[in-house]
Parts: C-alpha cells; structure tokens; sequence
C-alpha cells in the first residue's frame, strides 16, 4: 500500500457512543481507588495483563493521550505485537481515544520500529501494544509524539497517567462534541520501502543469512525487508527460525541480551554454514549479531561498524564532521574510531530518551548502546533494529572476508560485559572501591554512576545502581584479558565485601 492509500472504514456501532462512557470498577467495591504507578514506568507503560493493565485501564489511557497531546481532530496511529491481548487493548485504546476525538488508524501487528516509521513519515502520534522482550503475562504500551518524538515521564508520560486515573476513579470518560473515526491502515510495504531506500543491498555478494525471530515481530517484518515478501529478491538466502507470531513464546523468550536465548541461533548458523546470524528481540526492535563461527559480535563493535557507515555517508553528502552518539558503557574503540573516521564523538548516559534527546541536539546523524539499540537520523532519531541489521549485511556484503575477521577490526579491546551484584548499601560499595583506588592514576567521572579511567588508557571500569532493583552494574574494558580479569575480579571482591 504506497504512502497516499489507505483504508479508511468507521468500524460498526458496537464502541463508545457519543455520551459519557461508564467504566466499571476493577473489583466489585465501589470505592476502588485506580493507581497506574506500578504500570508506568519512566518510557513506556508495562504491566501484568489483567492485573496492572487491563482494556478498560487501557481505554482511559487512550483518551487520557488525546487530551495531554491536544489531539481532538487529529489522527493517532494505534498498533501492537503478537501478544494475545494486543488485539483487544490497541481496540480499547482507539475507542478511548476517538470518544475524546482523536481519529485514529488501526496499524494492526507491527514491530515497534515500524509504529516509529509511521508516526515519523505521516506526522502523527501514536501508541503500540508491546512489553518488549518481557514474559508471555506483560503487555504495556509505548508512545510516541508526531514526529516519533519520545513519550517519557519527563515529557507526557506522568500527566498521561494522572488524567486516565482521574478518568477511571471518576468512572466515566468525557465525550468530545464530535466521537473521532476509527480506521484501518497498513504501513508493513511503506516501512520496507523506506528502509531499503536507506541501505542499497541489491549489490551484496550472496550472503547465507539465519534470523530468530523468537516468534516475535521480526517473524512480520524481515520476511518484508529482507526477504521478497513484498518488494524485489536481495542476494541473500533467508534462514528462519521461530517466525510463526505467537505471544507465549513457546521457543524461548524473546530476549536475546540473555545468551541462553542466543543458542539455538548459535547452533542453526554453523549448521547451515550461515554468514551472518541475527536475533531480534520480541518487537523487534533491538537486533543482536552472530558471526559465521558462531560467536556473538558485540554491539560496541556492530555500533563502530554502522558509525563507520554513516559517517562516511554523511561525509558523501558534504557534511563536514558528522556526529555520533555513543553511551558510556560502550566500547572506548567507539570514539577512537569515530575520531579517526573524521566524525565527532558525544559520550551520553544509558537510556533511550537521553540518547534520543542528544541525537536531536547534536544533530546527530546515529547513536549506538551497548544493549542493542540503534538509532538513526534518517529515521527520525528513532532506534530500529532492522535498519542497523541492514547496514551489517552491507558491510558484510560488499568485502570478501568473514564476519569474525570484520568484526575483529571493531573490538581491539576486552570487555567483561555487564555484571550484577546484589548489595543493599550501593553507596557505600562505589566508596569503596573509590577509596580503594584513591592513590592510582585514575581520573573518575559520575555522569551515570562512576566511571574509573586509568590515565594511561589500559583499562576503564563503570559502577552503576540499578534503579528499578537491589543490583550494582559493573562494566569493564581493558586493553587484554590478564588486565581486564584482574580489574574485574578487584572490584568485585570491594563491592561484594
């Protein structure tokens, strides 16, 4: 369906008519008292289905959007994933939405990429019915401004939840003067077309190319992007695994940060003697890389490999010093490169409303985490998986030699990844490891936590509380193993005490 068609049907006259809606109680006492704090989180809403969110919790957040949005005649994008309950809340959320007279286009199943896509490319705000890589009983929703500007509890999320409270413990939603459409459009071929405008794949040597959906949305979208689903044959032999939708992931959780979870993929690309192996989380938006052998590559080293891209492109198109934005837990090798390259480095925090939020300010023209998310000016400074997994292929595609090689270039150094200890005095645990530290060459940053930076470059440390749970996270990169062990296991045995 190109860009200008859509489908647009009012659905039959079974939703909200145009009075004040009643909403039941979640319990039969009448004096329930509705609380969403244990669903909204500081980017998304994500709670136990039935419990912490339910259609008619859902409905009210819905018109509760509309209004702190001011959308009343404009049009909202209402999409969701594979999960059983998406179908009924992205329903409950449109009806809430037009009663307060938003006009509001049903996207059906979609990654959230692509509610990205959408909200980008037709200028409009939108939600999705996702929880991401969580277990099978979670649903949430994440919004999004026109635009694909973030929703956080710094920017709407908070007011959001306080209206559709209010709208809940009074029962009732108000009725708009004049109750929104509601629509039906599909914006899977839109979204592919985009996609492969931004990276040409039609020239790659043929590449053998094994992807684990883990039965999430990547099961929808790589068959229409990467395979012929929809647009013209590319070069490359698909190799599915767990493609078939289903929201109780019978294969294994949709969370490929979790190397269990990476096995099967492991094992399916030195069965087929794949190129390359990719592992999408359950919307599909953060993608992980295998090599031919079947080691993972890390995100550091996918970052330092689509930067290089990037940088090089904009270079192509006259910019002078494009810039990249990389979180602290990343690689050093990120900057290093970047700096080579000709590109500009800015160092963030972790999280994807401030990496978003820099990439708008610098202008950035792309941003990488050490968990997999990558964003990209060219699409609206929103993460996408699909598109960072496409520029991989390119990069693959257009050299001779193996992903294990290429991959090598962009990891000169040792990481521990990241390591959790549950400690209740976080606090005192940074101390002492500072004091610890006091009398060496070190220089200590606290942007997100505390990063040590041994001043002659061979290792770095970072200490970060979890917010949300009793763990310190521990990262570290050394220049080689022995340095990188003996640094680990030293701040280990002071944080664990």
């Amino acid at each position: 369906m190109g860009h200008g068609s859509q489908s647009r049907r009012q659905f039959p006259s079974t939703g909200i008519p145009a009075v004040p809606r009643k909403i039941g109680p979640v319990t039969s006492e009448q004096t329930k008292t509705f609380d969403l704090s244990a669903s909204f989180k500081a980017y998304d809403v994500r709670g136990i289905v039935g419990d912490s969110i339910t259609a008619e919790i859902v409905e009210a957040v819905g018109a509760a959007f509309v209004d702190i949005l001011q959308l009343e005649g404009q049009t909202v994008l209402v999409g969701g994933d594979m999960r059983p309950s998406s179908p009924e809340f992205s329903k409950a959320f449109a009806d809430g939405a037009a009663t307060r007279g938003a006009n509001v286009q049903l996207l059906d199943l979609i990654s959230t990429d692509e509610l990205y896509f959408a909200c980008g490319s037709l200028n409009a705000a939108g939600a999705t019915f996702t929880a991401s890589h969580n277990p099978a009983e979670y649903n949430g929703i994440k919004m999004s401004k026109a635009g694909a500007q973030p929703i956080s509890s710094e920017s709407g999320l908070k007011e959001i939840q306080a209206l559709a409270e209010q709208y809940l413990n009074a029962g009732n939603i108000p009725a708009a003067a004049t109750r929104g459409l509601i629509g039906v459009r599909d914006v899977l071929k839109d979204y592919a077309e985009y996609l492969r405008q931004l990276v040409d794949l039609s020239g790659s040597r043929p590449l053998k190319v094994v992807v684990d959906a883990g039965n999430g949305m990547a099961g929808l979208t790589t068959p229409a992007v990467l395979g012929d689903a929809l647009l013209p044959k590319l070069p490359f032999e698909i190799i599915p695994l767990y493609f078939e939708l289903d929201g109780s992931f019978p294969n294994h959780p949709a969370n490929p940060l979790e190397p269990a979870n990476l096995r099967d993929l492991q094992a399916a690309v030195i069965e087929h003697g794949a190129d390359i192996g990719l592992a999408f989380d359950g919307d599909a938006d953060r993608c992980f890389v295998i090599d031919e052998k079947g080691e993972p590559v890390s995100p550091s080293a996918i970052t330092g490999m689509v930067a290089r891209r990037e940088i090089a492109r904009a270079q192509a198109q006259g910019e002078s010093n494009p810039t990249i934005i990389h979180n602290l837990l990343t690689s050093r090798a990120v900057p290093e490169l970047v700096e080579h390259d000709g590109g500009r480095a800015v160092r963030t925090r972790v999280g994807h409303s401030f990496i978003k939020a820099v990439m708008a300010e610098e202008g950035a023209v792309f941003g990488g985490e050490h968990s997999a998310h990558f964003y990209f000016r060219d699409f609206w400074n929103a993460d996408t998986g699909m598109l960072a997994a496409m520029h991989v292929l390119a990069a693959l595609g257009e050299q001779d030699g193996p992903l294990s090689e290429l991959g090598r270039e962009y990891e000169p150094y040792v990481s521990s990844g990241e390591i959790n200890s549950e400690i209740d005095d976080k606090a005192g645990a940074v101390e002492r490891v500072r004091a610890d530290f006091a009398g060496e060459d070190i220089t200590v940053d606290t942007m997100d936590g505390s990063t040590f930076t041994a001043n002659d470059g061979s290792f770095w440390f970072n200490l970060r509380p979890s917010n949300t749970e009793p763990f310190l996270r521990l990262n570290a990169e050394a220049t080689n193993r022995a340095t990188m062990e003996r640094v680990r296991d030293r701040v280990l045995s002071l944080v664990r005490g």
